[in-house]
């Protein structure tokens, strides 16, 4: 895989922006993709000076035909895709007395929807070309049940699974598939956050770590990496442990002051 023209949706801010910016260093061509022109426009604008590009192709993943037009039009324009980074996704911080219908849909909409709205065109256009990479990120969030998580960490397992699937179903076929499960990361989304991030990790620390994921062949990129996998330990004990342990957890952190840094997590 070339890993040239890549399309990286939700690339105005977060893991989106500096992995656009990290790519266009190394001289590749990114299409970016997200709701705000002005954003995006600015983006293009810290590239200029860099070896590749960043063009960007403004719309809202829970817009299916604006996602498909924009992957026709780089079609006709630049030849055509070789890898997508869909990474596009929203995050409402569920407290136990405000869970609403409304916020769980839109989260749906976005971190789920978003993702197939973008995959049907994609996944067309691989198939005909008989190769191509995606790289869909989800979070550890999406390993099990969390506090404040009510929304956003179903919509992350759901993404796990397709990934798992669609990795058995297409890379037979010369598609390749990858999974990108970040634990907190210092960007817009965690911002929202109001309780302690255990190993919060820089944006553009995690930007270099997908990107070197990127070019290899491992299924799962995490990070950092040391959460990760004590996540993955603590996510094997019995459910009696887990929910006592986790449950334990997030009640002393209701009574520890909140961090005096801000920052949004994938």
């Amino acid at each position: 895989m070339t890993l040239q023209k890549i399309w990286i949706t939700g690339a105005s801010t977060g893991i989106g922006e500096a992995s656009a910016l990290r790519l266009a260093a190394e001289g590749r061509t990114i299409f970016a993709t997200a709701r705000s022109k002005e954003k995006l426009e600015g983006l293009s604008m810290k590239a200029a000076d860099l070896p590749g590009k960043i063009i960007p192709y403004q719309g809202d993943v829970t817009d299916v035909k604006r996602m498909r037009d924009i992957v026709n039009n780089i079609q006709k324009e630049h030849g055509g895709l070789d890898t997508v980074v869909l990474n596009a996704g929203t995050y409402f911080a569920d407290k136990e007395d405000e869970f609403t219908v409304d916020n769980f849909v839109k989260t749906f909409d976005v971190n789920v929807f978003g993702v197939a709205n973008c995959l049907e065109p994609v996944l067309e256009q691989f198939q005909e070309q008989g190769e191509g990479h995606v790289a869909i990120v989800a979070s550890v969030a999406g390993f099990r049940g969390l506090p404040k998580s009510l929304a956003y960490g179903p919509t992350k397992a759901a993404l796990i699974n397709m990934a798992e699937a669609m990795y058995m179903d297409f890379m037979p076929g010369g598609i390749k598939v990858q999974l990108i499960n970040p634990g907190f990361i210092r960007t817009p989304l965690t911002d929202k956050n109001d309780f302690p991030m255990p190993m919060l990790m820089e944006v553009e620390d995690a930007a270099k770590v997908l990107v070197q994921g990127l070019k290899s062949d491992r299924f799962e990129i995490t990070f950092p990496w040391m959460f990760c996998y004590l996540k993955k330990l603590i996510d094997l004990l019995p459910n009696k442990l887990y929910l006592k342990l986790i449950g334990a957890a997030s009640s002393s952190q209701r009574n520890v002051p909140n961090s005096p840094q801000e920052s949004t997590a994938k």
